[in-house]
Order: C-alpha cells, then structure tokens, then sequence
C-alpha cells in the first residue's frame, strides 16, 4: 500500500521547499502548488489524501480553494497562515477546513494533526436509516446483508451520503464521480441511478433517492 499524497498549496517557495523536505522524511509522497489555480489543477489531476493550504496565493485567496473543493469532496484541509483571528477561524471552519494551524508551527504539532485526520478518515463510517457505507472499505450494507454496487455506483451514494438532503446537479455529479469527463448530454448518470434504486428494491429499501427534474438527485435526509 503506498504512503498518503499530501499538497501543498504555498506560494512561498521557502516555505513549502522546507515543508515538503520534512513531509518527505516522514514517509509522505508530497506534491507542491504555488497558486490558486495551480491547486485545484493539482487537486483534479492526483486527487490528494490531504491538501495543507495557504490563505495569501498569488492569484488569489485560499478560501477559494476552500469552496471549490468542498462541493462533494471531503478530502482533509488544514490550513497553515499566519493570521489568528477566532472570527476567520471559524469563517474557515464554516467553509469547510479540518483544521487550522498559526505559523510559525513545529513540525511535530503538524505531523500529529495530519495524523489525526487520516485516523478520522480511516474509521468513517455513513449511515442513513438501514444503510451503513464504509468509504475506506468500499462496502454497503442494509440492514447487514451487502449490497453490491458497480464503482461508480458507490462513488455516487458516498457522494450524496456525506450531505443527505443537497441536491447535487448532474453537473456536480459528473465533475465529482467522472471527473469531468462525460457529457451533459449522456444518460449515464440516470442510468446509474435507475440502476440503484432497482438494487434498493430487492432489498425492500424503499424512496431513498430524490429526484429534482431538469436538475440532479438527492437522497431523502
């Protein structure tokens, strides 16, 4: 199995030519983005276990990073900055990071809080009445029998899973679980879904997806 990706998204090049040093000591495979918009090129291209965010980028703000990647994506952000305000940190917090840690920090408090959210990540398990998923595992149970689902089957549950209640647009969900790559055009997304809720059927699991017409899909919080 091989190590967790980190990225970091600094503009700094000392800073983040010291950080990656480090994160590579410590058994990280690490990737380094100097911008906005070189992040989310990173992002959308390696798909990071975790992402260590500047808020000051060059071409922006890294609260911009923040929005875009939480539309369906959970992958752990802490963001490193130099500013200490409760009221940004909790603004931060709302936006979606993990956690948050003041430069200068020690490497060893770094180390310890990236520790932590692999071990949250590792035991994550969603539940929706009967439902039980297991992202880590890739495993879907109702009631206790499993349920097998086709890759991008689970891909979609886990998705809608994590925010029971959002409608995710069929472009949400082609940019999240395609990656992108496939038209808005196409009836796979539908076809997955008509494909599901059949599965759901079998097992007498009943009205768990939402339908918005001309929209996308939810599942029924």
């Amino acid at each position: 199995m091989s190590s967790p990706h980190l990225l970091i998204i600094e503009d700094d090049s000392d800073i983040a030519e010291l950080l990656k040093h480090d994160l590579d000591d410590a058994g990280y495979r690490v990737s380094v983005a100097t911008s906005v918009k070189h992040g989310l090129t990173l992002i959308r291209e390696l798909s990071p276990d975790l992402i260590l965010l500047d808020l000051g980028l060059p071409d922006g703000d890294g609260r911009q990073v923040l929005k875009h990647v939480r539309i369906g994506n959970l992958v752990p952000i802490i963001v490193l900055t130099a500013r200490d305000k409760v009221g940004e940190k909790v603004e931060l917090f709302d936006l979606g990071a993990n956690d948050y840690l003041v430069k200068p920090f020690i490497l060893a408090e770094l180390l310890a809080r990236i520790a932590v959210q692999f071990r949250r990540d590792a035991g994550e398990v969603l539940t929706l009445r009967e439902l039980e998923l297991r992202p880590d595992k890739r495993r879907v149970t109702v009631r206790g029998k499993e349920l097998q689902l086709s890759p991008k089957e689970f891909d979609l549950l886990a998705l809608l899973m994590r925010q029971p209640g959002r409608v995710y647009s069929r472009t949400d969900l082609i940019k999240e679980v395609w990656d992108g790559k496939l038209s808005l055009n196409s009836n796979v997304v539908d076809v997955h879904f008509a494909n599901m809720r059949s599965k759901f059927r079998e097992l007498e699991l009943y009205g768990l997806f939402r339908t918005v017409r001309g929209y996308g899909y939810a599942l029924h919080a």
